[in-house]
């Protein structure tokens, strides 16, 4: 057990999927996993393990930012010795082509901050996601007829829609790397998945456009945050 993880060793699969909200978690082990139990819900970030067709999976929420994911995702990696997260959540885009509720497959995760110099000294700002974890989600999109978008992604320190000027903000991003979106903790995770030799992917839905401010339904958004829930666990029956 950790200060932020009351479940035993033997209670986390191998394999985490991983959202931010600690009620989709809930949400997802109700709903796709059979013999779901509560293994950790210190600070109500609720972890369940269950099997899904069979293959033992966790479910655990990490929370919002880079702070909250990377001391779950370094936990699990370091003291639960998980061998892979997919983090999946939501995300805004920049590009007029993506669409609400487009799901994306990150490629590499861009960031102003420095979460990597507090964690390993390392004035690292740009990191990739496992490769071989990213060849088995395309090949399960493809068999699932689920369509993504692959590209890199702004990890930001900060909610975009609260940003003073947005405009200025992008225009010194894109000098950096060009990203098509922006969530606020696949850095963390990509960057201790490789600090601690593991493996890490991210995929996102996206929920808000520069394009289109029409208000989406609850229902709307849960179907298609499904498709991208639907996509992670099949992805992990893949994932030895």
């Amino acid at each position: 057990m950790t200060p932020h993880n009351e479940a035993k060793k033997e209670d986390i699969a191998k394999i985490v999927v991983m959202p931010g909200d600690p009620l989709r978690a809930k949400y997802i082990a109700e709903t796709f996993l059979e013999d779901a139990r509560l293994v950790n819900q210190i600070r109500n970030m609720f972890a369940y393990t269950g099997k899904y067709k069979g293959k033992e999976v966790t479910v655990m929420a990490h929370g919002m930012g880079m702070p909250s994911v990377g001391i779950y995702a370094y936990e699990l990696y370091k003291f639960y010795d998980v061998d892979c997260i997919i983090r999946i959540g939501s995300c805004g885009s920049f590009e007029e082509d993506i669409k609400l509720f487009d799901t994306i497959l990150v490629d590499k995760s861009y960031t102003e901050g420095n979460f990597a110099l507090s964690a390993n000294n390392d004035n690292c700002h740009l990191i990739e996601s496992s490769k071989d974890i990213n060849k088995i989600i395309e090949e399960v999109a493809k068999e699932n007829n689920i369509n993504y978008i692959k590209g890199d992604i702004l990890c930001n320190e900060f909610f975009d829609p609260y940003i003073e000027n947005l405009e200025e903000a992008l225009d010194r991003i894109f000098k950096k790397c060009k990203v098509i979106g922006s969530e606020m903790e696949s850095f963390a995770l990509f960057y201790l998945a490789k600090m601690l030799n593991k493996k890490a992917a991210c995929l996102l839905t996206v929920v808000d456009t520069i394009n289109d401010k029409r208000q989406v339904s609850p229902e709307e958004r849960q179907n298609s945050l499904n498709d991208m829930i639907t996509l992670a666990l099949e992805s992990t029956l893949k994932i030895d």
